[in-house]
Order: C-alpha cells, then sequence, then structure tokens
C-alpha cells in the first residue's frame, strides 16, 4: 500500500468516527496566486454551492482557499481531494 493510500484510509476512518454523514466539511488548499489553480478549484466544487474564503500572503505569492461544503461521506470528501491534487499537482491540502 503507498503512502498516499495509507494517508487516504487514516483520514477516511477519522472522518467516519468523528463525525455523522452528511455534514459540512471545510477544505483548506494552497496556491500560488498568479497561477489559473483557483479556477480550477471553483470549477472542481461548482456543483457543491461552496463557501470559498480567499486569503492572500503578505507579497501575493500564493493564496490560501478555504472551502465549506456539504459532503455526503468521508469517501466523497477524498475523491475530492484526490481531483485537486491531479489537476493541481502544486497544491498545499491542510
Amino acid at each position: 500500500m503507498s503512502k498516499s493510500e495509507e494517508f487516504y484510509n487514516k483520514l477516511q476512518l477519522q472522518l467516519s468516527s468523528t463525525n455523522t454523514w452528511p455534514d459540512f466539511y471545510l477544505y483548506k488548499f494552497i496556491i500560488k496566486s498568479e497561477s489559473d489553480n483557483l479556477k480550477l478549484i471553483k470549477v472542481i466544487f461548482k456543483d457543491s454551492k461552496p463557501q470559498i474564503n480567499i486569503k492572500s500572503s503578505k507579497n501575493n505569492k500564493y493564496s490560501s482557499i478555504s472551502i465549506k461544503v456539504f459532503m455526503k461521506s468521508p469517501l466523497d470528501i477524498i475523491n475530492i481531494y484526490k481531483e485537486v491534487g491531479e489537476k493541481i499537482p502544486e497544491v498545499i491540502s491542510l
């Protein structure tokens, strides 16, 4: 099992044990501000009616993005993380 598979399995167990689903979930990402990454993230979440909060770093090189969405299950949450990671390889997921 790869490290990423281990991470996602552990995350799924934690989410299953700490929440009752469906429920709201808060995603946090850090991206480079000058790229099209924000547009890509908005496209990924477009059907979820997201509440998006964006904060830029002091020098505007990076942006912190918080996205609150209503999710059906831990597996749906993990699938979003995987999609963001595939489409934006340089993203930092928190």
